[in-house]
């Protein structure tokens, strides 16, 4: 495992992570009937969409720090950019919602949105990220003319 090996789309999509599974743990919605609501009291598929592109980008971190080749990188990148974009979508909604009668937005759906749309940024710089090789390119003897 070389933690160096991250990149900058891969630390990106670190941290929105990091964002949705803390927006996760803090409420979502206020001045509903019954209290303070969280993701869980309003758990759909929103959220869930939500989880999976948290799962994605950690995955994408994953094969980015112990794969040498970087076939399974690029290929967990370009699903963390379609789970990602999806997350978004879904995050935007839960954003633009208001379930159980609340009334305010609390500091989760504003995580969740700036998470998801990290993990979608993140992933994009990861596929677009194209640095040199680590081995020097071979170089063929020259030729000797007549």
């Amino acid at each position: 495992m070389n933690i160096r090996q991250l990149r900058l789309g891969e630390l990106v999509a670190l941290l929105g992570a990091a964002c949705v599974v803390v927006s996760l743990l803090a409420p979502w919605y206020g001045g509903a009937p019954v209290g303070n609501l969280d993701a869980w009291d309003t758990f759909g598929p929103a959220v869930a969409l939500l989880i999976a592109a948290a799962c994605a980008a950690l995955a994408m971190v994953l094969s980015a720090v112990t794969e040498r080749s970087t076939a399974l990188p690029v290929s967990s990148a370009v699903w963390c950019v379609a789970i990602g974009s999806a997350a978004v979508i879904a995050a935007v909604v839960r954003v633009l919602e208001r379930p159980g009668y609340s009334t305010s937005l609390c500091v989760g759906a504003w995580l969740g949105l700036a998470g998801a749309a990290a993990i979608l940024v993140g992933a994009w710089l990861a596929l677009r990220d194209e640095r040199p090789s680590v081995y020097d390119p071979p170089r063929p003897p020259a030729r000797n003319r007549p």
